[in-house]
């Protein structure tokens, strides 16, 4: 390992870092939509342009009932044709330029966001292991289409409508006020329609999130389901599930098909309702036939947003939730690396007096991790050992960083360990969980953790797990993609997989949790070699494990009970402590 300095550089407070962000200080959600401002400005004037261009056929059907055709002009004719096309050809043009500025406003805050959330989510599910990970993703898509959709366009165009009604009543107040009267039953009406909708499908969501979640349980337990007989139970169960969301689902579409139908009632009523009224006004000589042509068109028009908002305000709703959820979400987890530029940590790796329980346990919990101090120097060996349920693998988490402490620290060298930059620490830290997991990609792909594969140091990781001759023999080595694998791979190989994901790279800590559950002696003689020759390259290794073979390459035992630490030094001090504390115990029930 080559030598490093615990030197920290520490920018400017008005300086870029090195991982892009801006400054140290966590941003919400309204910070980042802050930044498109000047697009949304300019999207409002494309929408002033168009709108003020949506007065052309008004116009020239004046123009024409009333001018061309008393004159019989043709040249009139073609003069306001060709004007009428190139304002035609500016609102075009206007709506279109506006729309490729909402497709940049989204390529931008995917550019912006989408790797904060991606962060953010993953922390989230890492704290509150109940939460599903994908929803901040789809509330990004979701919000992002719909800033970028109709919906949008529809906010630019509704201030727009007083314009057309201040028209309407140039031609005839009582056309101005009949458009009113026709735009407040549609506001009604959308109000209705959100009452009428918006708890029955936010109820079907979460009865289609039930729905899934027992599918991809299942699945994940399908070995089990299949050989213990548990299938038809389990289907009931989730037949339960999806009975409750296709009853939901027929509630929720019955009442947005009602809603849809009078809407649509309502529209074209006030469409026959407009024309009628222009032709009353005609017929009492107050009106001419042009000007009820128009105001009809104007009228339509003039409720054109309002109509829009009323079919996107379902839309707007879920995207309103999506942004409250996704604001909530970078509030607490802001989704950015550690604002220091770091070298890489150097040194004791320590726990001083930590306090610890799950990420998402209640306050009235007791902590599963009590008072635990221990230290790991480079070059030793450190075993773990007690009783299920004592907290070793908790202690692996805390130590890692997975799990936050209640209270006390966790020391890599001169800095708590959450002060690191964790992209800049994992390629430093080998771990492997209880339960390997392995990720889409080939063999090689995984070991080398899905990033760049060093085809030498690949090898040697699989070497030092014992995994090399066994994946020779597959038709496609290393290169086998692991979802062929998944089927070919033993529970031991699967351990032994990823033991080589956390050897690679020659990390300086690292944290074995139960390593040889499914191993062989072979196995197990392969893993303890690999442990040597860790120990000697000047790593602090960390075994969690109930088997007491791994004690032979133990410099130091740590014995858990209850959350703390009952015995810790030296093996051969700790084990003498254990045999006399054992023997004591068998003397006083012999008693």
């Amino acid at each position: 390992m080559s030598q490093h300095n615990n030197q920290i550089v520490m920018p400017d407070s008005g300086s870029a870092h090195g991982n892009g962000m801006e400054d140290s200080a966590p941003k919400g959600l309204k910070y980042w939509l802050s930044k498109f401002r000047r697009e949304l400005w300019v999207v409002g004037i494309f929408s002033m342009v168009a709108n003020l261009m949506m007065l052309a056929p008004t116009l020239y059907m004046l123009q024409v009932f009333d001018r061309v055709l008393s004159s019989r002009s043709e040249l009139t004719l073609v003069v306001l044709s060709l004007v009428t096309l190139f304002l035609f050809a500016v609102m075009a043009f206007a709506e279109w330029s506006r729309s490729r500025v909402l497709v940049r406003v989204g390529v931008r805050m995917n550019d912006l966001l989408s790797v904060r959330v991606f962060r953010a989510s993953f922390d989230a599910h890492l704290r509150r292991p109940g939460m599903q990970p994908a929803r901040p993703l789809n509330d990004l898509t979701e919000l992002r289409q719909f800033l970028t959709g109709s919906g949008t366009i529809a906010f630019f165009d509704a201030p727009w409508t007083p314009i057309y009604l201040g028209v309407l009543f140039f031609l005839h107040p009582v056309l101005g006020w009949s458009a009113i009267g026709f735009a407040l039953v549609q506001a009604a009406m959308a109000y209705w329609g959100h009452r009428r909708s918006l708890e029955p499908a936010q109820a079907l969501s979460r009865a289609q999130m039930q729905s899934v979640a027992q599918v991809q349980a299942k699945l994940r337990t399908s070995e089990a389901v299949e050989a213990m007989g548990m299938l038809e139970s389990l289907r009931q169960r989730w037949q339960t599930y999806q009975d409750g969301y296709l009853q939901q689902h027929a509630i929720t579409h019955g009442s947005q098909h009602r809603v849809t139908a009078v809407s649509k009632w309502v529209r074209y009523a006030q469409q026959s309702l407009a024309l009628g009224i222009g032709a009353l006004l005609v017929i009492d000589g107050e009106l001419s036939a042009g000007a009820m042509i128009a105001a009809n068109v104007l009228t339509t028009r003039a409720l054109a947003p309002i109509d829009m908002l009323v079919g996107s305000w379902r839309g707007f709703m879920s995207a309103r939730q999506a942004y409250q959820r996704l604001a909530n979400l970078l509030d607490e987890f802001d989704g950015e690396q550690s604002p220091f530029q770091k070298l890489p940590p150097q040194g004791l790796v320590r726990m001083e007096h930590v306090v610890a329980g799950a990420p998402n346990a209640e306050q009235a919990q007791p902590p599963i991790l009590r008072d635990v101090s221990v230290a790991l120097p480079p070059g030793t060996v450190t075993v773990i050992m007690g009783p299920s349920g004592s907290g070793k693998s908790s202690l692996a988490r805390v130590l890692l960083g997975v799990w936050p402490a209640s209270s006390g620290t966790v020391w890599w060298g001169e800095r708590p360990m959450d002060a690191w930059n964790h992209e800049e620490l994992g390629p430093l830290v080998g771990y492997l969980p209880q339960d390997v997991e392995l990720f889409e990609g080939s063999i090689a792909e995984n070991i080398a953790r899905l990033g760049e594969v060093d085809a030498e140091q690949v090898i040697a990781a699989a070497k030092a797990a014992g995994l090399h001759d066994a994946l020779l023999r597959f038709p496609k080595g290393y290169d086998t993609p692991v979802g062929m694998a998944g089927g070919i791979l033993s529970g031991g190989q699967r351990q032994r997989l990823g033991l080589a994901r956390a050897l690679y790279g020659q990390p300086a800590l690292i944290v074995l949790d139960e390593p040889n559950a499914n191993l062989d002696d072979v196995g197990e003689t392969a893993l303890l070699q690999a442990v040597v020759q860790m120990r000697a390259r000047g790593a602090a290794v960390v075994l969690i494990s109930h088997r007491t073979g791994v004690l032979k390459v133990a410099d130091n035992v740590v014995v858990m009970r209850d959350g703390r630490i009952a015995h810790s030094g030296p093996r051969d001090d700790v084990l003498k402590a254990v045999s006399a504390a054992n023997a004591a115990a068998a003397s006083t029930q012999t008693q």
